[in-house]
């Protein structure tokens, strides 16, 4: 809630010292005293702050799981019918304003936007060598926790100058949808003035970072020639698919060792040398997500247990052609598995609706590794959050919706079935459309984008259970928002 949420942010400016750059980007060290009024004095704390910005992006994880359990990919699982019951109601598209879940992508991904905006809000504090290039970062991390925001949300408040200041839910309104993305590519252009061409630290956003961000915020408004122009850039910056060069394996794609290759466009980065607690999951260092993704009671080799959230449906497996690479690289068939290596789990949730399907997210599932803590809060496994196979398709739709290049847009197509082992194919216009969005389901099934691609282009009605359109294209603004805001918000239509 957003009254909760200031009250952390006392607690962020704080954090923002917490922080210093490494190697890797996620390390800290230990605690000092500061307040508000003395902080971005130096230039150390400008970059502290930003990597506490960057820090909000590991609990983004809510916004993976839960967005694939809201489509037609996979289903709710865990123990029972009733296992973290907010997942559930969303995997029935029954879900309320009243829903804790919601509730933590609304909170974390504004206290996104509230560490961006104080840190762009004191941009002028004090000069030094290479602000221009944090500040260029800060606004590439707002613009994407903005776009989260408006995807699950709608018109959502926006303050252009700076951070929100607590009593401003009565006043300041929710902004349009078309105000919204025009504040974010407004963020997005001026990061790429700024940006470097190649990230200055690994998991830091590039040039491509924001580029290829800003042209899926386009696509979103099916502004098809600003969103090619964008994509296109990214595509010839020097990327490249995994697993297309002999020393590369693209089963390995979600594996440790491909973590930040080629193919990494934008990476979220997580780490399991920091133990984590029930008490606060977006507290952990780890990848959540990928605990709770995995096989319940599970013994055997290469994987630990987990919740046995986030199942592949049948459908979606039948949905891969059985010489498709990426079925075995995306699905983990636990019956299989469990015959060709004698692995035993245990199965929870069995409602014919949201329960046990026999698969399981095989790109984000707990690999055995020396992570600490407990081990299904704590995985290391990076989120790919973009990645160049998107870039491609997300290229090809705009050149082919937009009728400026099926040529090119079918050669984009080609590359991705290529890498997956399949043919190339020769259609165009309608075909070659249908062509494109079955591909992304098959290229980026467990990551999250299925849903929000179903809704922006008009399909969610037919393919997702219990989908109402006028209401479930978003989702509801968490009660509480709405009754801190003194009547200033609306509801979403039909909550």
């Amino acid at each position: 809630m957003m009254n909760t949420f200031y009250n952390k942010c006392v607690l962020i400016l704080i954090a923002f010292a917490l922080v210093s750059c490494s190697d890797d980007f996620v390390d800290v060290d230990p605690p000092f005293q500061l307040t508000s009024g003395t902080f971005f004095e130096t230039e150390d704390d400008f970059r502290n702050s930003l990597v506490g910005a960057y820090d909000l992006l590991q609990a983004t994880y809510i916004n993976v799981i839960l967005g694939e359990i809201a489509s037609d990919n996979a289903n709710a699982g865990g123990e029972s019918a009733t296992d973290v019951v907010g997942w559930q109601q969303v995997d029935r598209m029954i879900h309320t304003p009243v829903n804790d879940d919601i509730d933590n992508v609304w909170d974390f991904n504004f206290a996104g936007v509230f560490r961006a905006s104080y840190i762009i809000e004191n941009k002028d504090k004090i000069d030094f060598d290479g602000k221009e290039q944090i500040i260029a970062e800060v606004r590439f991390l707002r613009a994407y926790f903005n776009f989260e925001l408006v995807k699950w949300f709608g018109p959502i408040p926006i303050k252009p100058e700076g951070r929100f200041e607590l009593g401003e839910e009565t006043s300041i309104p929710r902004a349009s949808v078309e105000d919204v993305y025009a504040y974010i590519e407004n963020d997005l252009s001026l990061a790429i003035l700024n940006l470097s061409p190649q990230p200055l630290q690994v998991g830091r956003a590039s040039k491509a970072s924001a580029q290829a961000l800003l042209g899926k915020v386009h696509l979103f408004q099916d502004e098809f020639g600003l969103a090619a122009a964008q994509l296109n850039d990214v595509v010839n910056s020097g990327f490249r698919l995994y697993g297309t060069i002999p020393e590369e394996d693209v089963l390995n794609l979600f594996e440790y060792e491909a973590e930040n290759s080629a193919e990494a466009v934008f990476e979220i980065q997580y780490t399991g040398t920091e133990g984590a607690g029930f008490g606060c999951l977006q507290c952990s260092e780890g990848n959540v997500m990928v605990g709770f993704s995995g096989v319940r009671g599970y013994d055997g080799p290469r994987y630990e247990s987990g919740f046995g959230f986030n199942l592949p449906t049948q459908e979606m497996f039948d949905a891969f052609e059985t010489n498709d690479l990426r079925r075995e690289l995306s699905i983990l068939d636990i019956e299989t598995w469990a015959a060709d290596t004698g692995a035993t789990f245990t199965i929870g949730n069995q409602d014919p609706q949201t329960g046990h399907t026999g698969y399981y997210n095989r790109k984000y599932i707990p690999r055995q590794n020396d992570n600490l803590g407990d081990p299904n809060l704590t995985q290391p496994n990076n989120y790919r959050a973009i990645r160049f196979a998107d870039v491609l398709l997300m290229a090809a739709e705009a050149l082919n919706r937009g009728n400026i290049n099926d040529v090119l847009a079918l050669d984009y197509v080609n590359q991705v079935r290529n890498r997956a082992g399949l043919p190339d194919i020769n259609v165009s216009g309608s075909q070659l459309t249908d062509e494109i969005y079955r591909q992304r389901r098959l290229e980026l099934v467990g990551e999250g984008h299925r849903f929000f691609d179903l809704v922006r282009t008009g399909r969610a009605a037919q393919q997702i259970e219990g989908f109402t359109a006028g209401k479930n294209e978003v989702f509801p603004i968490p009660l509480e928002e709405i009754q801190f805001s003194q009547g200033n918000w609306e509801q979403n239509p039909n909550y």
